[in-house]
């Protein structure tokens, strides 16, 4: 009985319970990004900033040891001549530079307040080890840089969704 009770509980907890998105979902800027065509942003608009960047080419290097002579046995399989190897490396382009616009929040809601927000919350996640002095200051920036770069945007200018991500909300949010 105790244990019909039990699995039953778990069961409703189960059903109650929403799936929770993939950590890719949750964290990835990357379709935030907007290839650059024009000098100018992709929309304007009361509210809608733009910051623009260079994501740098990504280029795979790939090294390998090749066989150019096998190694020579006598008769009894004693080795006479060892084998010659050659080492030859390759690069690839797997992502070319790309010029970029991404959202961002309005140079005047960037104010001592929310840069000192900005500033705490990357602090309680250990990105900021500085004091809250509410301005854009190399160290925010490094900040921002070491925040952004795993979720695929490697900027120092805050993006919007990034700052929505941390928990941050400042003006609409529309393209």
């Amino acid at each position: 009985m105790h244990r019909t009770a039990t699995f039953t509980l778990l069961a409703i907890v189960m059903l109650g319970c929403q799936p929770l998105p993939t950590a890719v979902e949750a964290v990835n800027l990357t379709n935030e990004l907007v290839t650059k065509t024009a000098a100018t942003p992709p929309s304007k608009g009361a509210g809608i900033c733009w910051a623009d960047d260079v994501t740098p080419a990504i280029i795979e290097t790939v090294t390998e040891q090749v066989q150019i002579r096998p190694e020579v046995l006598d008769a009894q399989g004693n080795v006479t001549q060892t084998a010659v190897f050659e080492t030859k490396t390759a690069q690839h382009i797997i992502q070319d530079r790309r010029e970029i616009w991404f959202r961002t929040p309005c140079t005047d809601e960037m104010t001592v307040d929310f840069l000192s927000s900005l500033q705490r919350a990357f602090k309680a996640r250990g990105y900021y080890t500085g004091g809250l002095t509410g301005r854009l200051d190399a160290q925010t920036r490094r900040a921002i840089r070491l925040y952004q770069e795993p979720l695929g945007l490697g900027s120092d200018k805050l993006s919007l969704a990034a700052a929505r991500r941390l928990g941050i909300t400042v003006g609409e949010f529309e393209r």
